[in-house]
């Protein structure tokens, strides 16, 4: 048994983690990195047709301002307005220093970044580097943690946070972890920041690269809260790879098929079985492109109607879905399309035969990214799904992204829940880059001295390692695989906790999880080696995840929010429940109770702060100290 002691530990290394660290260290912090791999995160391993980073305005006449941001970012409801002033004053400094560390942002013959309109975005704020922006981040961001010489223990897999005090007292002192050689490893720390990523191991569709698990669950074992659960992304992506079929994929208008189990057989073009106009469907079908997300609004007349008749497809009648770029789709003709879809393609000169000409036009890295990695859009149809892609919640945290009930605990990135019903494309990688900023900044100022007692440590380290090892030891003669326990979990996250909702079966649902919560913790699952051992810790904290996650969709049903965001809230009857807007002004924090039971309450969102802003008072409050203030 190793104990390392440090006196802030970061868990993850995607570009939030990492910049985290990279800030840390800069203010004179000990730092330490544990990951499962530096390259085994949704930061570094995905992308988009072209991978958007949102932040603050910086070219030509077009007036911007901070509040202007805030008020894109919290639009859409849920937020609190002082979490979105944050994000878009500190989007500024963030994209700054990614500039300075060689992150290539376009920029003019002025020092301009020039920008675009991206979706929920009324102005054109947003920019990319490619395909793989977040990729770049991360390649930038690890050059300079290394530069920095902070040190890196890879092929860790953390299994508990470790926590002392009680009551208002509890706070988070490191963190306990499995090698992969079996060993176990302890860690010690002043203060954790958690950047464990989004909840990519949820869901058996799921757009997140299959090496990124999340471990929100981890979290709620320890008790911290959590945000606005219900509130997430779902939209197209390819199965294998996974990967988002999002911008010129939908804009070239390819056939979208379904066939049998098989794969080959019983071929259909299903989208004329529900829309007698192709023209009709074949818009909407390029809108996809542009409206990539499933939303609410647009499921019955919009473009989310292309995402509804997908998974009624696969989810409902148990068929295979593909896009198929190798011909037209039946009854396609280019000027029936609507005028925006012409003009769109006609402009870029994207009037091809086939889709697959129209999509070497547009975007000929489209097609090249699927060759390189073994479907050849050319020869074969492309297997497609709707899929859960980011989660707008995660863990409630406050205005310096430090957990609101456990302190010492950080979460940031896509596992800090400080988003709304919904985003402009990008903000999260601005919110993961401004949380470690500002995270960093607090440590510095607030919590840099030690104040951890030795026995508080010893006490939790412990206890802790007593019951995993417990656990392990039931996991060893466990008759449940573990494959078996996972494709439960996320199986019924996929059919329950997705964008299509139930109030009835969402109650069965949340029975089921706790039912195989409590199978888990009773007899563990199958582990023969130490990679399986892993295996079964991440079921457990996984498992622990989906159960609260599915609680928290329930009581939002419950309450009666209806349809709103990605999620679409249907009625015994079958019709959709229209959305409550009053909802809109309410966060909805949840809490892991004693026995993995969950707790939830809506509380009034925070507004835009409505202070003066004067320079004097301003600087006089930084010189004093006062800032970052203590919330």
């Amino acid at each position: 048994m190793k104990l390392t002691c440090c006196h802030t530990l970061v868990i993850g290394s995607g570009a939030a983690g990492l910049h985290a660290a990279v800030q840390l260290r800069r203010r004179g912090i000990d730092t330490l990195i544990v990951t499962e791999g530096l390259r085994k995160g949704t930061s570094i391993n995905t992308g988009s047709d072209k991978q958007t980073y949102y932040k603050l305005g910086l070219c030509g006449a077009e007036p911007d301002s901070v509040f202007a941001m805030a008020a894109a970012l919290s639009a859409a409801g849920g937020m609190h307005g002082d979490l979105a002033v944050a994000e878009a004053a500190g989007s500024v400094q963030a994209f700054a220093h990614l500039v300075s560390l060689g992150v290539p942002f376009p920029h003019d013959d002025y020092g301009q970044f020039p920008g675009y309109k991206t979706d929920h975005d009324p102005a054109r704020r947003a920019t990319s580097s490619g395909p793989y922006t977040s990729r770049d981040m991360c390649t930038a961001l690890l050059r300079e943690v290394r530069r920095l010489g902070v040190p890196i223990h890879e092929r860790r897999s953390v299994t508990s946070l470790l926590v002392s005090g009680s009551g208002s007292r509890r706070r988070a002192c490191g963190a306990l972890a499995l090698a992969a050689s079996g060993g176990w490893q302890a860690y010690r720390a002043e203060n954790v920041v958690f950047a464990v990523g989004g909840f990519g191991g949820l869901y058996a569709a799921s757009a997140y690269p299959a090496c990124q698990l999340g471990g929100i669950g981890l979290a709620f074992r320890a008790g911290a809260a959590g945000r606005n659960l219900p509130d997430s992304q779902y939209g197209l992506a390819s199965v294998r790879p996974r990967w988002n079929v999002s911008g010129s994929y939908m804009q070239v208008v390819p056939r979208l098929i379904s066939t049998a189990s098989d794969g080959c057989s019983d071929e259909r073009e299903f989208l004329l079985d529900a829309c007698a106009e192709p023209a009709q469907a074949y818009s909407l079908l390029f809108l996809k492109g542009y409206q990539w997300p499933f939303e609410a609004r647009r499921a019955d007349a919009g473009s989310s109607w292309i995402d509804r008749m997908v998974y009624d497809e696969r989810e409902v009648k148990g068929r295979r879905v593909f896009l198929d770029y190798r011909r037209n789709p039946a009854g396609f003709h280019f000027d029936a399309l609507s005028e925006e879809a012409r003009g769109y393609l006609a402009r870029s000169g994207a009037t091809g035969r086939t889709p697959l000409a129209r999509l070497l036009k547009l975007n000929p890295g489209a097609v090249a990214f699927y060759r390189e990695r073994g479907v050849d859009l050319a020869g074969q149809p492309l297997e497609i799904a709707l899929c859960a892609q980011h989660n707008n919640g995660g863990l409630a945290a406050s205005l310096w992204w430090e957990s609101v009930n456990l302190a010492h605990l950080f979460p940031v990135g896509e596992v800090n829940g400080s988003h709304g019903v919904g985003r402009p494309g990008g903000a999260a990688l601005n919110a993961g880059q401004v949380g470690g900023m500002r995270a960093a900044e607090f440590i510095a100022a607030r919590y840099a001295g030690a104040t951890l007692a030795d026995d508080a440590f010893a006490a939790s380290w412990v206890s802790t390692l007593e019951a995993e090892r417990a656990f392990a030891a039931r996991c060893r003669c466990s008759g449940w695989s573990w494959r078996a326990c996972r494709h439960e979990f996320q199986q019924r996250m996929s059919r329950y906790g997705a964008h299509l909702r139930h109030a009835a079966a969402l109650e069965r649902a949340v029975a089921e999880a706790q039912a195989q919560v409590r199978r888990l913790e009773r007899e563990g699952c199958r582990a023969a080696g130490p990679l399986e051992l892993i295996k079964a810790f991440e079921n457990r904290q996984l498992c622990t995840a989906h159960a609260g996650y599915l609680s928290a969709l329930a009581y939002s049903v419950r309450s009666g929010v209806g349809s709103r965001g990605s999620s679409l809230v249907m009625d015994e009857q079958g019709a959709k429940v229209p959305e409550d807007p009053a909802f809109r002004a309410q966060v909805l924090e949840t809490r892991c109770s004693k026995g993995h039971g969950f707790r939830h309450r809506w509380q009034p969102c925070r507004p835009l702060p409505a202070a003066e802003f004067w320079f004097e008072t301003a600087w006089e409050a930084f010189r004093r100290g006062a800032i970052p203030a203590q919330t």
